[in-house]
C-alpha cells in the first residue's frame, strides 16, 4: 500500500473544519478520509476503517483527545497527529508522552496540515521498513539500534523517546526537561547538554552516525534519523 492509498481518520467535532480538512487531503494529497465527530466512537471506527493515520483533535465530546490517544496507543502504533486550539497545550502534551507523532495548532493552514500528514506517513514508512531502526520498548525502558541495547539511563531513554518521536523538530532545553523529568525538578541547561552529549556518544558507538542529534544554535536540539 503506497502513501496515497492510506485512509486518514479525521477526529473533529467542528463540521466545517472537518470538511475543509477532508477536501484538502483529497485535492492536495490524494488521500481518502473518514470523519469521526466524537471521541467515544473512535475505537469502533478505527477497527472498522483501519486507517493509516489519525488526525486527532484535543477537545472532543464523549471522550477527550488525550484519552483517545491513550486508547489507540494501547492497541496500535498508527501515526497520530494531535490538533489543539491552544499553543501552550503542546508542551503539556509532550510531557504526557502520549506517543503522538506530531502536533498542530489551530488555526492551521490546510496546506501545512497536508504536508505534515505526508511527512509523518513518510517517517512511519521508513521506521517500519528501514534496516537501521531505533527500537524503543516503552514497557521495559530499553532502546536498541539494530537489535543492540544502547544501555541508556532512564533520563537518556526519555530524551531519546521525545526527540526520535519528532524527527526534524527543534526542541528547546525547557521542552526537553519537561520530557526527561516527570517530577518537574529544576535542572540547569548544562545538565541537559550533558545528557544529550552522553546520548550522542551511545548512538554513535552503536550506529557510527555522529549527527543523529544536531545542535541548533540558540534554540536547542533536533533528531535526524
Amino acid at each position: 500500500m503506497n502513501m496515497q492509498e492510506k485512509l486518514i481518520m479525521i477526529v473533529e467535532d467542528e463540521p466545517k473544519i472537518a470538511a475543509l480538512v477532508q477536501d484538502y487531503l483529497l485535492v492536495q494529497g490524494g488521500f481518502q478520509s473518514r470523519i469521526v465527530d466524537r471521541g467515544d466512537r473512535v475505537l469502533e471506527e478505527f477497527h472498522a476503517a483501519e486507517p493509516g493515520l489519525v488526525l486527532l483533535d484535543l477537545m472532543l465530546p464523549g471522550l477527550d483527545g488525550i484519552e483517545v490517544c491513550k486508547q489507540l496507543r494501547a492497541i496500535s502504533q498508527v501515526p497520530i497527529i494531535m490538533v489543539t486550539a491552544r499553543v501552550e497545550e503542546i508542551d503539556r502534551l509532550l510531557g504526557l508522552e502520549l506517543g503522538a507523532d506530531d502536533y498542530v495548532c489551530k488555526p492551521f493552514s490546510p496546506r501545512e496540515l497536508v504536508a505534515r500528514v505526508k511527512a509523518v506517513l513518510r517517517r512511519s514508512g521508513a521506521s517500519n521498513n528501514g534496516p537501521d531502526d531505533i527500537e524503543i520498548d516503552r514497557e521495559r525502558f530499553i532502546a536498541c539500534f539494530k537489535g543492540r541495547d544502547l544501555g541508556l539511563t532512564p533520563v537518556e531513554f526519555s530524551l531519546l523517546q521525545v526527540l526520535s518521536a519528532h524527527p526534524g523538530r527543534v526542541f528547546s532545553r525547557d521542552q526537553l526537561m519537561d520530557g526527561m523529568y516527570s517530577d518537574y525538578r529544576i535542572v540547569s541547561d548544562r545538565a541537559v547538554d550533558t545528557h544529550v552529549k552522553n546520548l550522542r556518544r551511545k548512538l554513535f558507538e552503536a550506529s557510527g552516525k555522529e549527527d543523529m542529534i544536531k545542535s541548533v544554535y540558540g534554540m536547542g536540539y533536533r533528531y535526524e534519523s
